[in-house]
């Protein structure tokens, strides 16, 4: 991604001058001053390739951020991006690649919380093998989760 991304277009790094972009490689705001780029990035691309399916017409691409560099993820407790007030889609996916559903959720104080219920939402249709959480406003994909 860092070379060329899934639209076949080179990163083209930048320093960021105010922070707060949602880095999809370590799930976190990007710091003021920091190397990032924003790339297209097609997620279900990636997971149904690894599965040897091809996912027809839900194969979307969309922006997402990234370190310009390698970075090492630091995980934190909770939901990445949860902060009050974001609007998100979680979408869910069956074994082909299809889109099941989704829901859009405006986050309160307890984004977590809000996020896990959409989560668990998604996972109690059996059909349902992994979700993907997206900033509504942008459509960019943040992060994905696999059945538990």
């Amino acid at each position: 991604m860092r070379l060329a991304d899934d639209a076949g277009r080179p990163a083209l790094p930048y320093e960021d001058p105010e922070g707060g972009a949602p880095l999809r490689c370590c799930l976190r705001p990007s710091s003021p001053g920091e190397r990032i780029a924003l790339v297209t990035y097609a997620p279900l691309r990636r997971w149904a390739a690894g599965r040897g399916i091809d996912p027809g017409a839900y194969d979307e691409q969309g922006p997402v951020f990234v370190h310009a560099a390698p970075c090492t993820p630091d995980p934190a407790a909770g939901h990445p991006f949860a902060h009050p007030g974001a609007l998100r889609a979680v979408r869910r996916y069956d074994g082909a690649g299809h889109i099941l559903g989704g829901r859009v959720l405006t986050l309160g104080e307890d984004g977590d919380a809000q996020l896990d219920a959409a989560l668990q939402e998604a996972f109690a249709d059996p059909r349902t093998v992994l979700a993907h959480v997206r900033a509504v406003e942008f459509g960019c994909f943040l992060y994905e989760v696999r059945r538990p």
